[in-house]
């Protein structure tokens, strides 16, 4: 019979996660002890209660509903505009400067769409967010992987990349702080970056949702301020580089889908040539409550961070008792370990503790074959959640002579 299907979906899978999700229900049904999913970074508490009754208030008008600009609201544009002064010290037109999108995975498809032709390659980083390589290949574009290390602190090594032949490189992603290691960026490298990107005629895609969760030491001031750090905020880097945000992690609002696309004016105008062909805006209720948190002040994050804290001191407590090893300067909702010697890999932990423990970790893998030998654990899970996982693994984990720790 003859097939449908198109031949772009040839060289891509199904979203490992969309799987994984469909065989731990099933695993559920089967069962009355249910798996605790610490795989998805999904923030499980809500947003702020003035963001929601900013959504209820909104809802509750008669002239909120109808099809809204494809470009955005001007009450969420200017709000991403003051997030970003206020937060990044970053300053951006927001009415030629700024994109509102459907959340920032959807801005990584239409960036693709819009500068890819067939052939084109592009730089993505191994381990990272799989995302960057699927979105590739469905433009038609040909994924070069640069590798991220953990002898080179997970950032990519600029002066060896730079022997390659790059001539047919047009997008290079990047993503500090970085998804899966937890790895941070500071000005120094984000310089550098910049003067690689104007060297080759390479656009710098920066995907930077986890800026403000568990924020590393790098960009802390004398006084333990910190500084959350924008690709933008580096010289010239508008010339060369676009940044997607979100506030999926930073909001607690990820099923809220909005995130926002920053460039100077024509890369704006271009991305926006695809996107109005694909949607129809946005609910207006969900930008102007969008627009409420982008105002919220430094104690919110602070708060969040507070309870990030003490999940990630019990992920500490499962990685010690599965000898993982781990660096404790990581930034974003997760704690990504090695996994000790005695397993295949990241894989072979991964399916133990699921299948003997009803606890599921992620593969490091799925990132790419730099994370082969990694697990990454969500902190999207309560106190008493992590720690009715810790005695499940406790009670029938395979023997090991010692614990080793942290590094």
């Amino acid at each position: 019979m003859k097939s449908f299907t198109a031949k772009r979906l040839d060289a891509i899978h199904e979203y490992y996660f969309s799987k994984k999700l469909r065989e731990i229900d099933d695993m559920n049904k089967q069962s009355e002890v249910k798996v605790i999913n610490l795989g998805i970074g999904s923030p499980d508490q809500p947003p702020h209660p003035d963001v929601i009754k900013a959504l209820h208030e909104a809802a509750l008008r008669p002239d909120t509903h109808a099809y809204q600009s494809y470009k955005g609201a001007p009450a969420l544009r200017q709000a991403f505009a003051d997030w970003y002064q206020k937060s990044f010290g970053v300053i951006l037109d927001s009415d030629r400067e700024i994109l509102p999108l459907i959340g920032s995975k959807e801005g990584i498809m239409h960036i693709s769409m819009t500068f890819l032709n067939d052939g084109d390659e592009v730089l993505v980083p191994n381990p990272g967010y799989p995302t960057y390589r699927s979105a590739t290949m469905l433009a038609g574009g040909v994924c070069i992987d640069y590798d991220l290390k953990a002898k080179n602190n997970w950032l990519p090594d600029l002066p060896t990349l730079a022997k390659k032949d790059l001539s047919r490189v047009k997008l290079m992603w990047v993503n500090y702080p970085q998804m899966p290691t937890g790895a941070n960026a500071d000005e120094a490298f984000f310089t550098e970056l910049v003067a690689f990107a104007q060297k080759h005629h390479i656009l710098i895609c920066h995907d930077n949702p986890y800026s403000f969760i568990l924020p590393g030491e790098k960009n802390m001031d004398a006084e333990g301020k910190y500084h959350p750090l924008s690709l933008l905020k580096i010289a010239g880097a508008k010339e060369v580089a676009l940044e997607l945000n979100s506030l999926s992690k930073s909001h607690n609002m990820a099923g809220w889908r909005i995130g926002a696309v920053a460039a100077k004016e024509d890369v704006i105008q271009e991305v926006l040539r695809f996107k109005s062909n694909m949607d129809s805006g946005m609910f207006l209720p969900l930008q102007l409550a969008a627009a409420k948190a982008l105002q919220l002040d430094e104690q919110w994050y602070h708060d969040l961070n507070k309870v990030y804290l003490k999940r990630r001191n019990k992920v500490y407590e499962m990685m010690d008792m599965l000898d993982c090893h781990y660096e404790k300067g990581q930034s974003g909702m997760f704690v990504w370990a090695k996994v000790p010697a005695n397993y295949k890999d990241g894989y072979d932990l991964s399916d133990e503790v699921l299948y003997k423990c009803s606890v599921f970790l992620t593969p490091g893998g799925i990132f790419g074959s730099n994370g082969d030998n990694y697990v990454r654990v969500s902190l999207c899970r309560s106190e008493e959640i992590l720690e009715e996982a810790i005695k499940r693994i406790k009670k029938v984990i395979r023997h090991r002579p010692q614990v080793i720790g942290s590094l």
